[in-house]
This record gives structure tokens, sequence and C-alpha cells, in this order.
């Protein structure tokens, strides 16, 4: 019985090891169908959004799911760290407990004791281990839980700093699509230069984006469920109104525009294609047209305002085409995560967060100034 207790806990030990290091050290997706970690945040994931799907107020359930990505990664570590602990002390009884603990007879919860106390490196003597096995387990488990803070401390820094370079141009994405962003209010600002220049460089630096996302989100999944500051706001949202805006102009445009619209849209496309795999997301059909007939007309002719659109006679079938290639993987992940896709931006007017500050919201209550939080018409 022992034995196999023993065989066990090694068997749980590499476990727990081997997703620990697919989570934080291998930097590329994995899509094996059965992980810890991937079960973890399915099964939290599932009773945490069905809690917020309760509460009817929009404001308090996107602060609660906001808590679920910080709170989800300082869970698993926990997990890891007590699966750790567990498989150590199997090890220990596979072993016979073979420890000294203050005369009295050893027992599973002596191996547990010591497992715990050697993995925390608190070596407070009070259970020796008597054996050279069980020497050489404590002195492996006391060097992986040394080696497991210091993994953990060092993940947290570039966790975040992922995190941060993703919001950086969301947040800027605010003063150029409205918030939510959209892509008929992209192209309605960016109307105002003299060429296509401008929004063509624009969606260069999306390109990047784009492609620093996919990196860092196929490498570490958990930067999908952080959200961004604002409630309006969302890394799902931004990739909407980009993928939008390259397809409108690969359909309808030409030029050095729609060159650069077909490279945006392609690692676009990649990048929401590949995380709906990591994630374990089929796509799904959106349940209505996000862009009706009479919409696309008012959108082709901001597209013309922004001198960037050609026109030609079978534009409108492959704007369709370039919309089936996204807009499902698009909608699977917002069904997922709990983020509300933007719509294309036609006749609507949207706030702008710089305009809606609190201090705003108080000075508008004095006669004749503007409210902060009146919906800003698309110019500055």
């Amino acid at each position: 019985m022992k034995v196999f207790a023993g065989i066990l806990g090694l068997i749980f030990l590499l476990v727990v090891l081997w997703d620990a290091f697919e989570t934080i050290i291998l930097p590329r997706r994995v899509t094996r169908r059965f992980r810890l970690a991937r079960l973890f945040y399915r099964t939290t994931w599932r009773i945490w959004s069905a809690i917020a799907r309760r509460v009817r107020i929009a404001q308090i359930r996107e602060s609660l799911l906001s808590y679920f990505g910080p709170l989800s990664l300082l869970s698993l570590f926990a997990l890891w760290a007590v699966a750790l602990i567990f498989a150590f002390a199997l090890l220990h009884w596979g072993a016979g407990s073979a420890v000294n603990f203050s005369g009295e007879a050893s027992s599973f919860r002596t191996d547990l004791y010591l497992s715990g106390t050697t993995f925390f490196t608190l070596g407070l003597g009070d259970v020796i281990p008597r054996t050279p096995l069980a020497r050489a387990i404590t002195v492996a488990e006391a060097g992986l839980g040394f080696g497991f803070l210091a993994i953990v401390v060092s993940y947290l820094p570039v966790l975040y700093g992922s995190f941060s370079a993703r919001e950086l141009n969301i947040s800027l994405l605010d003063a150029r699509a409205g918030s939510p962003p959209t892509a008929a209010e992209l192209l309605r600002r960016h109307s105002h230069f003299p060429d296509a220049r401008v929004l063509t460089h624009y969606l260069r630096d999306w390109e990047i984006w784009s492609a620093q996302l996919m990196e860092s989100h196929l490498s570490y999944p958990v930067l999908c469920y952080f959200r961004s500051q604002h409630d309006n706001q969302s890394w799902l949202a931004a990739f909407t109104a980009v993928l939008d805006v390259s397809a409108l102009i690969i359909a309808y445009g030409d030029g050095e525009a729609k060159w650069q619209a077909q490279l945006t849209f392609a690692i676009s496309r990649h990048a929401i294609a590949d995380l709906c795999q990591v994630l374990n997301v089929p796509p799904a059909a959106p349940p209505s047209d996000r862009l009706p007939p009479a919409d696309l007309t008012q959108v082709k002719e901001l597209l013309q305002k922004c001198r960037a659109s050609g026109c030609g006679g079978t534009a409108d079938l492959k704007l369709k085409e370039l919309r089936e290639m996204y807009e499902s993987y698009l909608f699977g992940l917002s069904l997922r995560l709990l983020m509300p896709l933007p719509s294309w931006g036609v006749g609507g007017s949207y706030v702008e967060n710089w305009k809606s500050t609190a201090w705003g919201r108080i000075s508008s209550d004095t006669p004749g100034s503007a409210s902060g939080d009146e919906k800003s018409s698309g110019h500055f």
C-alpha cells in the first residue's frame, strides 16, 4: 500500500511540475486537452461567470469580473503549492514515514506537516527525517520550494508587463475611436487628415500590437481574463474595431492603405483564431448582422472621406467573406469572457473616457457647463 502511495506521489509531483513548467516557463502555446491549469480555469471561470451573470448592475458586474484574473492567478499558485506538499507527503509515507517527531509515532499527518514546513523552508526542526531516503526527499523538497518561490516572484513582473503593454494601445484608442472603439468612429476621426497615410501608419502600429498580444497571450492565457481599466474598453473590443477597419479597407480600398490593411488583418485574425484554440472556444455565429446594408452605405461614405476607398464592383462580397473569417471567433470569445463586442458605430455617439472623469461629472452640475458624461459626436 505504501509503495503504491509513493508511486502515486511521484506521478502527482511530476504532473504538477510539468503543468507549472508549461504555464510559466514554456514560451509557446500548449494545445493538449488535459492540463491541470486548464481544468482549474475552466472550472473556476464557470462558477465565477455564473455568479457575475446574476448581477443586474453592469458596473458591479464588471468590477466582479475584473477580480477574477488576479485572484485566479494567486489561487493557481496556491493550488500548485498544496499539490506539491501533498505529493511529497505521499513520498514520505511511501518511504515508511521514517521521521522522528517528539518521541511520538509518525503518521501521514506527520509527513504532511514535515512536507509543509520543508516546502516553505521554515526549518523548525521538530520533525527530523531518519533514513537517507527521507533526508533526500526533504532536501529535494526544500530546493523545489525555494525555486518555486523564485519563479513565482519573477513571473508576476513579466505578466503585468505584458498586461501594461497591451493596455497602452487600448488607452490610446479612446481618443481615436471612442469607447467602446468602433470602425465608423475610427474612420470618422481620421477623415480630417488630407490623405490616408495617417490611417495607414496607425494600422501598422496595430499590426505590431496584434503580434505582441498574440505572443504574450498564447504564452500566458491568463491575461485573456485580465480586464481593462474602464468598463467600456477591452482588448477584444479593440481587436474588433481594428479587424472591422482592416476588412473595410481591403474590400473597398486601394494603394498603400489596402496593403497595410491586409497585413494588419492577417496577424489580427491569426491571433484571434489561435486564442480560441488555446482557450478551447469554438466559433459561434452572431445572433444578428452587425452591419446591415443601410449601415454599410454610411461606412463606405466615411471610408471615402478618409481617401482610402476604391470601391470595386465585387467589394461587398469581399467584405462579407472577410467578416466570415473573424466575426464568429470574436463572438465565441465574447460569450466565453463576457466581453461585449462593439457595433460598427454607424449613427451612434460614444463616450470618450478622457472627458468623463469624476471631476467632470461634479463640474457639470454648474449652469451652462457641458456634462462630463455627454456623448461625443466624434470630433474633438
